[in-house]
């Protein structure tokens, strides 16, 4: 598989888990593009982030991520063919204070590729809207929720732990709402990204 101007976000992240997969690294997507992926679209992240679990030097991720056209710019990746980069945020994978994230495996372009279930996806961006009032994150988690199913009940009580219940109630809400609604063609498209600290999760 080869990285065009017109590879999609999932056509990269495909890329990237073959050529991890390749050289034995394991790695599992995370961030918002699992929710570009879940979201079916109505969100666009810039961004690929990959927690690694395995322990690798520098110097083999650089020769990894370069056997498919990327270069270290920083602490990201650059590709000379696409405006997605790929970032390896500080494990371990987490959202909130819950380390126990169990990935899934998805067939992307025909690849399959570890990541965050539709359930965790949606609460890694209510743990942004929870710790740093993101309301884009608010309404990204609605995205996941509406277009995929995911395990409310477990959102709930994840929340409850997190001292957020105030905040589900109101993610809820807008969820119910977008559901009554008729589907929309709109996108939202994610702000050049910042540089800060993640919400106690090491995930962007």
């Amino acid at each position: 598989m080869k990285i065009t101007s017109r590879s999609s976000l999932a056509e990269v992240a495909a890329c990237v888990a073959k050529a991890l997969a390749r050289a034995k690294i394991r790695a599992v997507l995370t961030g918002g593009a699992c929710a570009t992926i879940y979201s079916k679209g109505k969100y666009q992240s810039s961004d690929l982030d990959f927690v690694l679990r395995s322990v690798i030097t520098p110097e083999q991720l650089d020769a990894v991520m370069e056997s498919i056209g990327f270069r270290a710019t920083g602490n990201r990746y650059e590709h000379p063919h696409t405006s997605f980069f790929v970032e390896f945020p500080a494990g371990p994978l987490g959202i909130g204070a819950d380390i126990d994230i169990r990935p899934v495996v998805t067939k992307i372009a025909g690849t399959g590729v570890k990541v965050l279930s539709a359930t965790d996806s949606c609460r890694d961006r209510l743990a942004a809207f929870y710790d740093w009032n993101d309301r884009q994150s608010l309404i990204t988690a609605v995205q996941v929720a509406k277009h995929r199913k995911v395990n409310l009940n477990a959102i709930r009580t994840w929340s409850e732990r997190e001292d957020a219940t105030d905040k589900f109630l109101e993610f809820l809400g807008i969820l119910r709402q977008n559901r009554r609604k008729r589907p929309s063609s709109a996108k939202q498209t994610a702000p050049s990204p910042k540089r800060r600290r993640p919400p106690r999760t090491g995930l962007s």
